[in-house]
């Protein structure tokens, strides 16, 4: 049975436990008197230290034992972290009717295990209770609502986090808390860390300013002019939405398709392409198993000059089938962006996107784009776009990580992530009626982009349509 150091915070002191890990699930909490007392998933006790005379008192589990073992069971957490830090206190009471903390853009947010710079970070936010054990529940339910997150906040007391390990959790910690300052502070300036451009905070009339709360707007969620906080989040594709097809399919594939052989060549021994042939040989693999046309088998021990040629002919393949494949999308990913560094790209958007993503910008509305194409793929095209770094309008991206854009399942995901009460508050634009089926089947609004190239529709398909992203 294998032993791991755990940390958790209690005020400002750090106290040391263990958590003995077995097929039965066992957590370490240490008590007042100094000992351990260690107790398994069903909460019984299978030790405790001995007690110690008077004025000592006798050793007891932790009241936040059971919050621990929900991310012991929930997330196969390594280590938890409870901090009653102030700045995890304080965030919380800045929109009293919040259930979450969302922020993006910060250079910190690149500690939270699974984010980004780019990324949004959403940190759901619960109800405090008068005994800390009584939060066990509610902990939970946030924890199965929201799959990728490493924390809970608790409003007015403090925070749980969870790593793979106890150095993991405290990174975390310290991310998390710098996060929520830098909140506070923005907020204290009047601007919205919640937005990629830290602006103006907007109320939903346009107006910039602080956000204010009444009384009864606690209660309501309202702010004090009597309109509700506006949670709405639009959900992009990219090829035949805000980018001509022509432009993916006569610019970027090309582009790759005459390029892999020398990005390869050039890159090699790099650990980003070894991960890359990883995947690709797993991919092949399939391929073949599964009878996949154009699939030619890579050599495992075979010369660098014979691997590369067999990868290559492998990738030809995939991108003349036009699949939506992560090992391919990677790939071209790392390809494009020699290609934007190099200036020998640059990425399209439609005349009208531009103007759109500001004016929702300025509204408060969070944009997102969901492409085949991989998330660097997505920050390369719109970072260096025939209208400049339109990145600053934009909250995160979306790849095929998430699931196949034609599967339901792929947009329940993408509404846990955004952590929207309703899918019905998300609209998805795209101009596949395929992955438009798939959206509303989820719950969400969904409108089809008309665009020039674009494939025709069903008779009949039923759903709205626009020309310009300026009709919505």
């Amino acid at each position: 049975m294998g032993t791991t150091s755990q940390a958790y915070l209690e005020g400002s002191r750090v106290k040391e436990t263990k958590a003995s890990r077995s097929r039965h699930g066992c957590a370490e909490g240490k008590d007042d008197g100094g000992g351990y007392v260690c107790v398994v998933s069903s909460g019984s006790v299978l030790y405790e230290p001995l007690a110690k005379p008077w004025p000592y008192k006798p050793p007891k589990c932790s009241d936040c034992g059971p919050l621990f073992m929900k991310a012991y069971e929930m997330r196969n957490a390594g280590a938890v972290i409870h901090s009653h830090g102030m700045e995890s206190c304080l965030v919380t009471m800045l929109n009293p009717s919040a259930k979450e903390f969302r922020i993006t853009h910060m250079e910190m947010i690149k500690g939270i295990q699974g984010h980004g710079y780019y990324d949004e970070l959403v940190v759901p936010i619960i109800e405090n209770t008068a005994h800390e054990r009584e939060l066990t529940d509610s902990l939970a339910e946030a924890i199965k609502a929201y799959p990728k997150t490493t924390a809970v906040l608790v409003r007015n007391h403090g925070i749980y986090i969870w790593g793979d390990s106890w150095i993991s959790a405290k990174t975390q910690a310290e991310c998390y808390h710098y996060l929520f300052d830098a909140a506070i502070k923005l907020h204290q300036l009047g601007l919205d860390w919640s937005t990629p451009s830290h602006g103006p905070i907007q109320i939903p009339n346009g107006v910039p300013g602080n956000h204010h709360y009444t009384k009864d707007s606690a209660k309501t969620g309202t702010l004090s002019n009597g309109t509700e906080p506006s949670r709405r989040c639009i959900v992009l594709d990219i090829e035949g939405t805000t980018t001509p097809i022509s432009f993916v399919s006569d610019v970027l594939f090309p582009y790759a398709r005459d390029s892999v052989g020398k990005h390869l060549e050039l890159t090699y021994d790099t650990t980003e392409t070894q991960d890359d042939i990883k995947m690709l040989r797993a991919q092949v693999q399939e391929d073949l198993e599964n009878g996949v046309v154009g699939a030619v088998p890579i050599p495992s021990n075979g010369e660098k000059r014979e691997i590369i040629a067999a990868l290559v002919a492998n990738v030809e393949a995939m991108i003349k089938a036009d699949r939506k494949i992560t090992p391919l999308k990677q790939l071209q990913g790392h390809i494009w962006r020699t290609g934007f560094q190099r200036k020998e790209l640059e990425g399209v958007v439609f005349d009208d996107v531009p103007a759109a993503l500001e004016k929702w910008h300025a509204l408060g509305v969070k944009v997102y784009i969901y492409s085949s194409g991989s998330r660097l793929a997505q920050r390369l095209l719109f970072g260096n776009s025939n209208h400049g770094d339109l990145r600053k309008y934009l909250s995160g991206f979306f790849d095929t990580t998430v699931g196949n854009k034609k599967e339901t399942k792929s947009y329940i995901e993408i509404t846990e992530s955004l952590g929207v009460d309703n899918p019905s508050e998300i609209l998805f634009v795209t101009d596949i009626y395929q992955e438009a089926t798939a959206a509303k089947a989820a719950g969400l609004q969904v409108i089809i982009s008309i665009r020039p190239g674009n494939g025709p529709l069903p008779e009949n398909h039923g759903f709205r349509t626009i020309n310009s992203f300026l009709e919505i």
